[in-house]
């Protein structure tokens, strides 16, 4: 009778399958496919094949690992991503990433190392002169 209805979340990697709401605390790892959206606390590290988008209100103390991640609140670990990681305005991410493309918006805090995936058929050997 009513049918599917999916609610619309600023998501720009597509269909929300988990939310983690404003006021939920995991104490844990937390492993999964799909997409997710952070708006609560994870004590622990996040893994999906997946993307992620974290709120302003998100915060994580623990490594992630995603096909994509947006941050727009507060982690404190390592990001893997195998595609783009954006830091929002109010994002901040303390630790190291790796990931295909990196966005920093103005505002967004990032300290750590960065590694970018190298593109395909570039070498990232020394160039040698001689």
């Amino acid at each position: 009778m009513f049918g599917s209805v999916k609610k619309h979340i600023d998501n720009p990697t597509g269909d929300i399958e988990t939310i983690i709401g404003r006021g939920t605390i995991i104490k844990g790892n937390l492993e999964g496919s799909g997409n997710i959206r952070i708006d609560g606390d994870i004590d622990g590290d996040v893994s999906v094949t997946g993307n992620i988008v974290m709120g302003e209100s998100g915060n994580v103390q623990g490594n992630i690992k995603a096909d994509s991640l947006t941050v727009g609140g507060t982690i404190k670990g390592n990001a893997d991503c195998d595609g783009n990681l954006c830091i929002q305005a109010k994002g901040q991410l303390i630790g190291d990433i790796r990931a295909r493309s990196l966005n920093i918006a103005e505002g967004g805090i990032f300290k750590g190392r960065s590694e970018m995936d190298t593109r395909f058929g570039i070498s990232t050997a020394p160039i040698v002169s001689g």
